[in-house]
């Protein structure tokens, strides 16, 4: 891949490197998006943090908060596939939310960009609840990504409280031992909170995806939609139920 654009900017190197109409960004090293106008899914961890919006019939999903923008890659997956009227997507990088507009295509009709603490932000939000929030803030320490909050039960608490009644929590974590140590998992009034709970990963990556559901959700029509977008993407996916 060739190098579009190269700047060191307070001790941190940003990189977007392209191949063709493809895009990717990267942060001292870490890679943390992937883009390409024609074709959505990447074959990677931003597909895997959409696919819980496949649960759901397009548009029912209304008010879609992301935590953690990077390059904005799966912005443009939500727009296709939940097709929400609202995406709100926070991140404390300034130099990301940059690229994303000026790479990415995250534009103001696709997102409202917001750049925030993530945690700060939620916790002074009053505005109405989200139907769909997607917990994607990362960091990198030694050239290795790394989670910016813990997933502890103050922060779990907190992003239950802006969810609404039918709404789906998605979470990144590290590995799958990171995301069954989650507050969600392993605090028993908070699990009480969810009625339904996925692990989703891509064999090639370590990330564990969690998928946690206010409601209980229709397996059948998830996994009809799930095939049809593994036909067209050719992404292995490994899914499980966690009880």
């Amino acid at each position: 891949m060739t190098v579009l654009w190269s700047k060191i900017i307070e001790g941190k190197k940003y990189q977007v490197r392209a191949a063709g109409k493809t895009r990717r960004l990267y942060t001292d090293g870490v890679f943390h998006s992937q883009y390409h106008p024609d074709r959505l899914y990447a074959g990677s961890i931003w597909d895997l943090l959409m696919l819980p919006a496949l649960f759901y019939e397009p548009g029912q999903l209304k008010r879609i908060l992301v935590l953690g923008v990077g390059g904005g890659s799966v912005i443009h997956l939500l727009r296709h596939y939940a097709q929400p009227e609202v995406i709100d997507a926070i991140d404390l990088n300034p130099v990301h939310l940059q690229i994303a507009r000026r790479f990415f295509d995250v534009t103001s009709s696709v997102a409202n960009l917001v750049e925030a603490d993530g945690v700060e932000w939620l916790n002074n939000y009053n505005g109405p609840l989200y139907d769909m929030i997607i917990d994607d803030m990362f960091g990198e320490e030694n050239g290795e990504p790394a989670r910016a909050v813990d997933l502890d039960h103050r922060w779990i608490a907190t992003l239950r409280k802006k969810l609404s009644k039918n709404g789906v929590l998605v979470l990144n974590t590290l590995n799958s031992k990171n995301l069954r140590q989650a507050a969600c998992f392993t605090n028993r009034q908070l699990s009480r909170s969810f009625k339904s709970a996925y692990q989703l990963q891509d064999p090639d990556y370590y990330n564990a995806i969690g998928a946690v559901f206010r409601q209980p959700v229709n397996a059948r029509y998830f996994h009809k939609k799930l095939k049809e977008f593994q036909n067209r993407s050719q992404h292995d996916i490994r899914i499980r139920r966690i009880k």
